[in-house]
């Protein structure tokens, strides 16, 4: 069992940074792959960045490749989520996921454990 925690959400204008971490707690953090997805109002969970158990292979969606920064420390049980250059259509509650999977899969179905979300909102 795990037991994730978001943090690090908030209000920011556009073009600025957050940095949102995720808390796990339990057992053999570094035996899954973590990832982080967002769902907008009105909208379905989508994918946003994952990171592979030893943190050596990372992957993104598209729409924040060059923006985004997915990392992870197993000794800290803590993944986070750099994000810059921030855009209007970057809000939604992000989540934090954990999954016994492979690295690069994006669908949500797959990964095991949620975290309770953080709220992200970016003004123009």
């Amino acid at each position: 069992q795990v037991q994730l925690v978001e943090s690090g959400g908030g209000l920011v204008q556009a073009g600025g940074s957050l940095r949102l971490s995720c808390a796990a707690s339990g057992r053999s953090f570094s035996s899954y792959v973590m990832g982080w997805f967002r769902q907008a109002p009105g909208k379905e969970r989508e994918f946003v960045a994952c990171i592979s158990w030893a943190g050596t292979s990372t992957y993104y969606t598209d729409s924040v490749k060059g923006r985004f920064t997915i990392s992870r420390d197993n000794a800290k049980n803590t993944v986070w989520l750099q994000m810059s250059s921030l855009k209007p259509e970057d809000t939604a509650i992000y989540y934090c996921a954990a999954g016994r999977t492979r690295p690069g899969i994006t669908t949500p179905s797959v990964y095991d454990y949620w975290g309770q979300g953080t709220q992200v909102t970016v003004s123009s």
